[in-house]
């Protein structure tokens, strides 16, 4: 009996799937000092997937990006998941890709759907997804929200109907 390394089990289950590509679709709903663990819990995640292989170039970071230098932040154009402060999330190389009032869920739809090629032709690349149908795709939000709905910015809400409408469109697009 051979025995298999945890790293060629892994390999193993995802090279059945036949993916050529992992993407990341990243996204703190939040906004305002008070919703500081939402923009942590965004930034902890973009830092794994990048540790785990996918460039920024394959990552879409929506981030309202107003903690870091909020005036009550202690710990200046810094933030932290833990109370020990062990890690500086918001360290070099955090490249944000939708800040601020750019997190819409107009925005967010339209990442997800390609619709920016119809409506902003001009959207850099590196505001797009550019997925295809060997592409695996995370999308991560984090926020506030209730039953079938999640809240952007405190300003607007996306159902859970329009996300898997939006999810719909990805499969009959690929």
């Amino acid at each position: 009996v051979l025995a298999q390394t945890d790293e060629a089990i892994v390999d193993g289950f995802f090279s059945r799937g036949g993916h050529t590509n992992n993407w990341a679709v990243l996204v703190c709903t939040s906004r305002f000092w008070f919703n500081y663990r939402h923009i942590a819990n965004t930034l902890s995640i973009y830092r794994t997937v990048k540790r785990l292989g996918i460039p920024d170039s394959n990552i879409i970071l929506m981030l309202a990006d107003d903690v870091a230098c909020n005036p009550r932040n202690v710990f200046p154009a810094t933030v932290f998941n833990n109370a020990g402060r062990y890690l500086d999330l918001y360290g070099e190389n955090v490249e944000v890709d939708y800040r601020g009032y750019e997190v819409t869920v107009e925005n967010f739809i339209r990442v997800l759907t390609g619709m920016f090629c119809r409506v902003a032709p001009d959207t850099p690349r590196s505001k797009r997804l550019l997925s295809d149908d060997r592409s695996n795709i995370l999308v991560y939000m984090t926020g506030h929200g209730g039953n079938e709905f999640l809240k952007f910015q405190d300003a607007e809400e996306i159902s859970s109907f329009d996300l898997a409408d939006a999810f719909e469109q990805m499969w009959e697009k690929q």
